[in-house]
């Protein structure tokens, strides 16, 4: 968090695809906003997932980006899940300047039958129903990579409650013993797709734990801030007229909003060319014969859906010519 504060100028041009630090006055508590538009929608547009899948990789790539936005890193953040469900793994990552990136494994054929079995039960779609319906058990990953000369930092705990906030949820609570509230909202409007979502924790320096009833903070200025943050709706959440900075203000005004300097999420994959070759070359030779149709080797990124082609035998000169060069 910036150490110089701002005031909210609600007068200011919507931003859209921010990540908005703040923190609220009389209860010192800490937070952020985040509001997605565009990016989330280009991540989502470059696959051709089920609505399900994709309400998820929303959710995930909005997660991710409030929780990366609460740390202090110089690398990737990624969020991960993996289940036993139709949907066995959403993965999520943040680089430390706002560049996102998102994607899903799925069973379609199994994700079209838990859309059947909720059509069946009158169920509506949506994140109180997917985790039972969609990931099913496993758990949740949380992890910080700086680099080769940093230790790697990870945390995992079980998919718990019925959605993706409260496994977050439980993990801050069994992992960090932090106060953490969350809530958001995903959804198409007008044909885009749209994410937003509030997180809430209580000052490090505070260090018993608001939500086990133990705090330092204030127990009327918690519940409070529960309050107002619960009165925000889906809409308000997803209208794309509504800034976040006015959101915001709407919300907790009788609390002193004070905002810092904002982050700009981008769509950004780090697939190359030549990364995906170096992965070629580490693979087992006889994966590679597989791969290969006609003398070619095609292979697609699962974040941004980007389609790289190789020549089999010009990988394979280029091994042998390695392999002749180190020996």
């Amino acid at each position: 968090m910036s150490d110089t504060p701002t005031t909210i100028d609600v007068g200011a041009d919507a931003l859209d695809n921010v990540i908005q630090p703040f923190q609220l006055e009389v209860s010192s508590l800490r937070g952020r906003i985040v509001r997605l538009g565009s990016t989330l929608d280009d991540i989502l547009t470059a696959h051709d997932y089920p609505k399900p899948v994709a309400h998820l990789v929303a959710e995930i790539s909005t997660l991710a980006l409030l929780l990366s936005s609460m740390m202090k890193y110089d690398g990737i953040f990624t969020l991960q899940t993996k289940g036993d469900g139709p949907v066995n793994m959403l993965v999520a990552d943040v680089t430390s300047d706002g560049k996102v990136r998102a994607c899903a494994t799925f069973d379609e054929e199994r994700v079209e039958t838990a859309r059947e079995h909720l059509s069946a039960l009158k169920t509506p779609e949506g994140s109180d129903h997917h985790l039972a319906q969609f990931l099913g058990e496993g758990y949740i990953a949380f992890t910080v990579d700086q680099g080769e000369h940093m230790e790697r930092y990870q945390g995992i705990v079980e998919l718990q409650g019925s959605s993706l906030v409260d496994s977050v949820r439980h993990y801050f609570n069994q992992s960090e013993q932090i106060g953490t509230a969350i809530k958001m909202a995903v959804g198409q409007r007008h044909g885009v797709w749209r994410g937003s979502g509030v997180m809430l924790q209580h000052m490090p320096e505070d260090d018993k734990n608001p939500a086990l009833g133990e705090t330092n903070l204030g127990e009327d200025d918690w519940r409070r801030a529960m309050i107002l943050l619960d009165s925000c709706t889906e809409d308000e959440f997803l209208d794309p007229a509504l800034d976040h900075n006015s959101l915001l203000l709407r919300l907790f005004h009788e609390e002193g909003v004070r905002i810092y300097a904002p982050i700009m999420a981008v769509k950004e994959c780090r697939c190359s060319m030549e990364r995906v070759e170096n992965m070629l070359i580490m693979m087992p030779a006889e994966d590679r014969q597989y791969m290969q149709d006609n003398g070619e080797i095609s292979m697609r990124c699962e974040f941004c859906a980007e389609e790289y082609a190789f020549d089999f035998a010009a990988i394979e000169r280029k091994i042998k010519a390695h392999e002749n060069t180190s020996s």
